[in-house]
């Protein structure tokens, strides 16, 4: 049987490094395409990224050829900056391959993302509708699908922790979630900025984006969806870290009903019982970055406060993995057929 080609468009930013790690070790597919948007001419890619110096089984990186994508794949991952990343995996996709775009320019209405990005969707009413890829939420959804929509590293980890409350009666229905957020500095991407320099990182920690950040729709827009709520709404505050990758969620649910931590510890497990990569931890134990980096897990810790009546629920996941690369490449198993942790990792690297 011949082994699908697999082509990655965006290969040298942080996401699409990621990916070829993963997909490099992956038993039951061929790399055949990797291109990058802004370069002049063909260089192996272990001179372009040296961490891939002594792996020569890789093709030549290329400046993006949309016929030579075409022809050398059948799926292709685009990793490349929103407002343009959408607009290829369509032509892409209506060319008859199947695509997986890890932007976030398919993820939302076009209104909605016109209104949140500050850019040009995409979309027109002929598109065919990207299936988001929540992969440890609906992988029947996915599976056989031939263009996913990968979810953004904050929603990821928000909805894998928020979700399984929609489908109890334990929130006060007119309540706002509020969801604060924390992200290593990978997750604004490779383009030099000078609030990522290190001399401005280093020793530093602070907000940003305070009230619109672009993934909070999106986040908004599936739990509306699970919990039949429309006017359901998140408060997040998104913060970044002084390191270079990893998330931490917490998130904060006012309750309208009480609850023992035996009985919501069940729902979260019955919620992720199919999947290998949520793992919920024992009362009193509390999610650590270090222990999910380098892994495409989701590591998720509940506390009831009886005193406040308030749900508290942490989360930590790799940006690049769970949050990117990782969650594509589970999502790519799902279309094409196989277990879903196929090529992924449920072991962290730390320390």
């Amino acid at each position: 049987m011949n082994q699908p080609r697999i082509g990655v468009v965006g290969a040298t930013g942080y996401a699409g490094v990621e990916l070829i790690r993963i997909l490099s070790r992956h038993p039951l597919l061929k790399i055949t395409y990797l291109a990058a948007q802004k370069l002049e001419q063909s260089e192996t890619y272990g001179h372009k990224i040296s961490a891939f110096r002594q792996f020569g089984e890789l093709p030549a990186l290329e400046p993006f050829d949309l016929e030579r994508c075409l022809d050398l794949c059948d799926l292709v991952f685009l990793a490349l900056p929103s407002g343009i990343s959408g607009r290829l995996a369509l032509q892409i996709h209506h060319a008859g391959k199947k695509v997986i775009d890890l932007s976030g320019d398919l993820r939302l209405p076009k209104e909605v993302y016109e209104s949140w990005y500050g850019l040009a969707s995409p979309l027109t009413q002929k598109d065919t509708h990207a299936v988001y890829g929540l992969s440890d939420w609906q992988a029947e959804q996915i599976a056989n699908q031939s263009l996913i929509s990968n979810p953004g590293c904050y929603a990821t980890a928000a909805l894998l922790s928020l979700l399984p409350l929609c489908q109890t009666k334990l929130v006060e229905s007119q309540s706002v979630w509020v969801v604060d957020a924390k992200s290593g500095s990978t997750g604004a991407g490779k383009s030099p900025q000078p609030h990522l320099l290190l001399s401005e990182l280093s020793n530093n920690f602070y907000p940003y984006r305070v009230g619109c950040h672009q993934h909070t729709p999106e986040i908004e827009q599936k739990l509306q969806e699970e919990s039949k709520q429309a006017d359901l709404q998140i408060q997040l505050t998104t913060q970044l870290l002084p390191i270079p990758r990893g998330i931490l969620v917490s998130a904060y649910i006012p309750l309208c009903s009480t609850i023992s931590f035996t009985d919501l510890y069940e729902i979260y497990q019955n919620a992720y019982h199919d999947t290998p990569f949520v793992s919920i931890l024992p009362c009193g134990e509390w999610p650590q970055i270090q222990s999910v980096l380098g892994a495409n897990t989701c590591h998720i810790a509940l506390h009831v406060d009886n005193r406040t009546q308030m749900l508290q629920i942490f989360a930590v996941i790799d940006n690049l993995q769970k949050g990117a690369a990782g969650q594509a490449v589970q999502n790519m198993n799902l279309m094409l057929g196989w277990p879903m942790e196929t090529g992924l990792s449920l072991i962290g690297s730390a320390p």
